[in-house]
């Protein structure tokens, strides 16, 4: 086929249409039809049909000489966002967190007991322990499972932390109930959570919830790093403002898909 040929099915007006829409950006909200037919390289009276088509349609809007999109047109993007899953949604913002603070990334939901990998972005290895998605580990001893639990009503808590097997996975594991619930009462308010090397020595780990368009708790991201070369306090102070505008973001897609939707990508969410 001839460079810049089309097949026979192209249609070459709804081509010339979507150039209309994409004329507009954050540069340039309104527009003439001078500059519509210009940008698009249209002759001024297709420039013309066209936009008057996406006025009567609804998707732009016109004082007679200048043209702006209106909130219609997110209705274009509406049906692709929400076909997404939530790891679907979670991980091109994993991977800008990870190439910005060069440390692995994960979003986890909580299952029974445990909280699953649904997502994760990985730089290097950490953990002894190799983190696919669908690995569980128990939600108490990690910083995702705390921020998870934390969300949920006080008698729940105490009837899921009556059943946990608050065994010393580490020296700095908290093993009392009592001292569970005060720290998942300090995580509900502060917004987020550290875990100091009680899963495994040497692992540090800070994680944020991800509420949903009704504010509810879906999901939690977490950064884990070596404790070796991260203290509590650069934790806080370094990672963690990286980790909620990444969580900020995620959030904002989910205010528009309007759903979490598949969250463990087929891992159960019961026990």
């Amino acid at each position: 086929m001839p460079a810049g040929a089309r097949e026979p099915h192209f249609v070459r007006s709804f081509e010339r249409g979507l150039a209309v829409i994409r004329a507009f950006d954050a540069d340039h909200p309104e527009l003439t039809l001078s500059e519509v037919a210009r940008v698009t390289d249209l002759t001024r009276a297709a420039a013309r049909r066209f936009l008057l088509t996406l006025f009567d349609l609804g998707y732009v809007q016109t004082d007679g000489r200048m043209f702006r999109l209106t909130p219609r047109v997110l209705e274009l993007g509406y049906s692709y966002l929400s076909s997404f899953t939530l790891p679907e949604i979670a991980e091109p913002h994993l991977e800008q967190l990870v190439t910005q603070i060069r440390e692995s990334s994960s979003l986890c939901v909580l299952d029974g007991d445990d909280i699953v990998y649904a997502a994760r972005v990985p730089t290097h290895r950490i953990m002894t322990a190799t983190i696919t998605v669908g690995s569980r580990f128990p939600a108490h001893v990690t910083s995702v499972g705390r921020v998870l639990l934390a969300q949920l009503p006080d008698e729940e808590i105490d009837t899921r932390l009556s059943r946990a097997d608050l065994i010393p996975l580490t020296a700095r594991t908290i093993v009392s109930a009592e001292l569970l619930r005060t720290e998942l009462r300090r995580v509900r308010r502060q917004g987020y959570a550290i875990v100091d090397q009680e899963l495994e020595e040497g692992l540090r780990s800070v994680a944020v919830p991800v509420r949903d368009r009704d504010g509810e708790v879906v999901a939690a991201v977490n950064v884990p790093v070596h404790a070796s070369r991260n203290s509590v306090e650069s934790v806080r102070r370094d990672l963690l403002p990286h980790l909620l505008a990444t969580v900020a973001r995620i959030e904002a897609d989910l205010r528009i898909t309007g759903r979490a939707r598949g969250a463990s990508r087929g891992t159960g969410t019961h026990r």
